[in-house]
């Protein structure tokens, strides 16, 4: 969607002796940043504690004990059911975003421990046709959350996209029935669920499997909705809050659970399955 920002690097004139992309703007606080001091910072920005989107595999590094993942399912990939063409065909922006973002679709599913403790996880990844959910991304987390049910582990989601995919028409918003039915066989079995919300979570995955843990955390800031503020205000037409799809304004009123900082989020977890399990 149009209104979601890309992080913004600063580039320094080729004519001088700084290398290029030495600085970024942060999307919080437009504070113009050291780019190595956000990364060695668990890419948040230092001054208003903003997260930046980082890629699943990034998030597997910070989340699950070490050599402990096992990717399941990672040659799955689309396929053009609708023959869909925009500016380009739908198999070409497949593969152009297969290129770019070295996965094969927009989630990563898999089983690992998390401080010990076994767990299935799926996690989205924005720079991938913007986490959008299609076929494959709705069969990737049924099937995570099924192999939760038969390994009679937690099952963590995390979330970071702009809703269905428009490319797979009707296919794609039969995935938030198929994954929300999937989350229902976790609850059947009293599997502990926890979905958790980063920056940006939208659309269909807001309104399907996202909203339905039986823990919703959120990393700080992160916008979470279903449409965007400026469609909202369109349609109401009356002016939203500053904050208003932010994490800290959604906790407030009752839609979330707990907002966790990125740092703490592996303990954070351990925390709860010490409690829960």
């Amino acid at each position: 969607m149009a209104w979601f920002k890309k992080t913004k690097e600063i580039r320094t004139d080729k004519k001088g002796k700084t290398p290029e992309g030495l600085w970024v703007k942060c999307d919080g606080c437009k504070e113009i940043i050291y780019k190595k001091e956000i990364e060695k910072n668990l890419k948040i920005c230092p001054k208003c504690n903003y997260h930046f989107r980082i890629s699943a595999r990034e998030r597997l590094k910070l989340l699950v004990d070490e050599g402990s993942f096992v990717e399941i399912d990672e040659n799955l990939s689309s396929v053009d059911p609708l023959h869909f063409k925009d500016s380009i065909s739908y198999k070409d922006r497949l593969k152009e975003n297969q290129k770019k973002s070295g996965l094969k679709e927009a989630v990563v599913s898999g089983d690992a421990l998390i401080k010990g403790y076994p767990v299935s996880l799926i996690i989205m990844d924005f720079s991938f046709m913007g986490g959008s959910m299609g076929s494959v991304v709705g069969e990737k987390v049924s099937r995570a959350a099924e192999r939760s049910i038969e390994k009679k582990q937690p099952f963590i989601s995390i979330a970071s996209s702009g809703g269905a995919r428009m490319q797979e028409g009707i296919f794609s918003l039969m995935q938030m029935a198929k994954a929300s039915a999937s989350i229902g066989r976790l609850k059947d079995n009293g599997i502990l669920y926890i979905s958790i919300l980063c920056d940006p979570t939208f659309g269909g995955v807001t309104a399907s499997f996202a909203s339905l843990g039986d823990i919703i955390i959120a990393e700080p800031k992160s916008l979470i909705g279903f449409a965007g503020p400026r469609v909202i205000e369109q349609t109401i037409k009356q002016p939203l809050p500053d904050d208003f799809q932010r994490a800290d304004f959604l906790l407030e009123h009752g839609l979330i659970d707990m907002v966790v900082d990125r740092k703490i989020l592996k303990e954070t977890l351990a925390k709860i399955f010490e409690l829960l399990i």
